[in-house]
């Protein structure tokens, strides 16, 4: 896939990789160009977390996974970016918990909906979602393409993952009364901020992560997943994680 020839010895393998996948996402249409935009701007985030996923992050991944697991009927929401680099942990997290996959799409031009299927699809998934004809209902509350949802999936939803989100369909989703959850490099974003449980983690980290912690929890009493989706405190973890961040920064101004 790569074009070209990323040493695993060299210290920014991963980074490079993701972009890597991210580029490739471009030419198979997955990917937007304000994708890229959107990935360069996460990943310099990123190290404000030291490229490592700190206990709020792997705290708030536990809760996220233990809220899918009592959903009645939980959804994970795909974009171009989620779908190019985490498309067998996104399929791998909908087998464990049951979550169907969705395809939604801020830029639904002509192809891109069935290209980030394929790219689903080719990661084994085997029901995806939110294309050609299933994306058929709407969300009322917005106007841009997002609002185009299945009958099946988003629409009648009680939980929704978002990963990579935008703010505006987040509070839509909240208005509607669903649980969202989303992954975000940024805890001042809006998604971050109106989502119920905000993973403060880079995706690459964060979904294998949850993959982790489904297998870890499927089969506990819906009682004590219950009980610690409902504890989580979304504001104290942003809070949490933004006095991680500015720790961190001080510390390293005194190494300059």
């Amino acid at each position: 896939m790569s074009v070209i020839d990323i040493p695993t010895s060299h210290p920014r393998y991963q980074s490079l990789m993701s972009r890597e996948k991210i580029v490739e996402g471009l030419h198979t249409k997955v990917v937007t160009e304000s994708g890229l935009i959107a990935h360069g701007r996460g990943e310099s985030l990123d190290y404000f977390l030291g490229e490592a996923t700190a206990s709020f992050g792997r705290a708030a991944a536990r809760a996220a996974v233990a809220r899918l697991l009592v959903s009645r009927h939980p959804v994970l929401s795909v974009n171009g970016n989620a779908a190019a680099l985490v498309p067998e942990a996104l399929v791998e997290l909908s087998e464990v918990t049951g979550a169907l996959l969705e395809v939604n799409l801020f830029y639904r031009t002509p192809g891109r909906e069935e290209a980030v299927e394929a790219a689903l699809r080719q990661a084994g998934a085997k029901t995806v979602l939110g294309v050609g004809s299933d994306a058929s209902a709407t969300i009322d509350e917005l106007q841009h393409a997002r609002r185009i949802v299945s009958p099946r999936g988003i629409l009648i939803a009680d939980t929704v993952f978002v990963p990579l989100e935008d703010g505006d369909r987040t509070e839509a989703l909240v208005k509607l009364g669903k649980s969202v959850i989303t992954v975000d490099l940024n805890p001042l974003s809006r998604t971050a901020r109106k989502s119920h449980i905000t993973i403060v983690d880079n995706i690459l980290r964060a979904l294998p992560a949850m993959v982790d912690e489904a297998r870890a929890l499927k089969g506990k009493p819906e009682a004590e997943l219950r009980a610690l989706a409902d504890a989580w405190d979304n504001h104290a973890g942003l809070a949490e994680a933004l006095r991680y961040m500015a720790d961190r920064l001080l510390v390293l101004a005194k190494e300059v």
